[in-house]
């Protein structure tokens, strides 16, 4: 793509704002916590105040933080709810460790913590690199505790132990799936130093949780820990063309569409930024995008504007257009026999719209009609956004989901429309700056549509 000078120093601000909330959200958590508080200083006000006697005139903007784990961002629009809305929709959770309940325990000279991985992982990836305990402790009197470890330069890292190649002749004969089983993801926290007594090292790390932290071994079971990469998002490549970071999928479009969103100027419909939990397993659980939490949402909002009304509840989700702002496979000509060279997301060719995700015969999938498609078509030239179509690699060759399926069920217009990553999944993935800016001026479009 070719940008003036201009727009070049404008795709570079993007990033380094992108690069930024990279770092400071490694988890969903941090996400909404990052995006409530910046909403805020835009200017975006609880709906909680409303529900309490403010009244709502177009153009107020709202925020509503749902269990810190999802965040909806509207500006209200001219034309009444009941018309719909444009709804970017991205998910802020991402494949990570997560600690077990009953994680701390001692072996032959190193202390542990046990953990369960989340979402799709290859397994073998998280060894050997250094890694950060990100989360939260709720203790009985519901006061809770945060935790970052491994973030600043003089914090201690983390790391899952691998076997020298010295030694790993039978390792290397397994198959990549089984090369590192889930019940080995453990994490060295501690080793032997001055053992006196039987569980000394577990007892030492016992004690400088209580004594650093106010934590007891029985507040484990009260907790939302996760092991994270310890690494921060870093330009890639001598150009700098490329990103690289933790968590891209999706908060590459989590974040884009936020920042979309908090420069939303005076709209005629209705806009949102809904930014969802447990997309990576499945999108259940109560902040997930199967729960009721957004139509009960738009209810509060019906209700606030235009009376308690079932109907209008269903017209206005039925009348809105949604970009599932979701990530899309990149092109990777190291691995070019899954993917279908006409039909692909290339890097630096723009945003990605994906008209079906789904696996093998589009099992699963949204698939969007040609209309919608057309009319977005229309939308980004002449928005003048670079954009390109794609599917998720071969027939056949696997597959994957997103939130789109689920918001389609109410009756809306719905596609995919993200970022190409490559290493998707991995610790750390790989986006192309330019289509980080062309996917910010895409929701800039797309929320301000007609």
């Amino acid at each position: 793509m070719k940008y003036s000078q201009q727009e070049q120093e404008k795709c570079f601000t993007v990033c380094e704002t992108y690069k930024q909330y990279l770092n400071q959200a490694k988890t969903e958590r941090e996400c909404v916590s990052l995006i409530v508080s910046q909403a805020k200083e835009k200017g975006f006000i609880d709906l909680q105040e409303y529900i309490h006697g403010k009244k709502i005139k177009p153009q107020d903007k709202i925020v509503v933080n749902f269990m810190n784990k999802c965040v909806a961002l509207f500006q209200v629009g001219n034309q009444p709810l009941e018309n719909g809305l444009n709804i970017l929709g991205a998910h802020i959770d991402s494949p990570r460790l997560d600690i077990k309940q009953n994680p701390l325990y001692e072996k032959e000279g190193f202390a542990y913590l046990d953990t369960h991985y989340y979402g799709g992982i290859k397994k073998y990836q998280w060894v050997a690199t250094p890694l950060a305990l990100h989360g939260v402790i709720v203790k009985k009197d519901g006061s809770i505790i945060s935790i970052s470890i491994g973030e600043k330069s003089e914090d201690p890292v983390f790391v899952i132990s691998d076997l020298l190649p010295h030694l790993a002749s039978n390792q290397l004969n397994k198959t990549a799936n089984v090369v590192i089983e889930g019940e080995n993801l453990d994490v060295i926290i501690g080793n032997e130093v001055n053992k006196e007594c039987e569980n000394a090292l577990k007892e030492n790390i016992l004690k400088i949780l209580l004594e650093q932290y106010d934590i007891t071994e029985e507040d484990f079971v009260s907790a939302e820990l996760e092991i994270v990469p310890a690494q921060k998002a870093r330009d890639l490549g001598l150009d700098r063309s490329m990103i690289i970071g933790y968590g891209q999928d999706d908060r590459v479009c989590a974040f884009t569409s936020a920042m979309a969103m908090l420069e939303q100027e005076e709209s005629d419909r209705w806009s949102c930024c809904l930014l969802v939990d447990k997309e990576e397993i499945g999108s259940t659980g109560a902040t997930g995008m199967h729960s009721l939490f957004f139509e009960n949402i738009i209810a509060e909002l019906m209700a606030l504007t235009q009376g308690e009304s079932y109907l209008k509840v269903r017209r206005a989700l039925q009348n809105s257009k949604m970009l599932s702002s979701d990530v899309s496979a990149g092109y990777d000509p190291m691995f070019a026999d899954v993917f279908e060279a006409r039909n692909t997301a290339f890097l630096s060719k723009g945003i990605t719209i994906n008209k079906y995700t789904g696996a093998r015969g589009k099992s699963g999938c949204n698939d969007a009609n040609a209309e919608y498609l057309a009319k977005l078509r229309q939308l980004f030239d002449e928005a003048h956004v670079s954009y390109q179509f794609a599917e998720l690699g071969k027939v056949d060759a696997g597959g994957g989901g997103t939130i789109a399926y689920i918001m389609a069920n109410y009756g809306m217009e719905v596609i995919d429309c993200g970022v190409a990553v490559l290493n998707m999944h991995a610790p750390y993935e790989v986006t192309n700056k330019a289509d980080v800016y062309e996917a910010y001026k895409a929701y800039k479009a797309f929320l301000n549509w007609k």
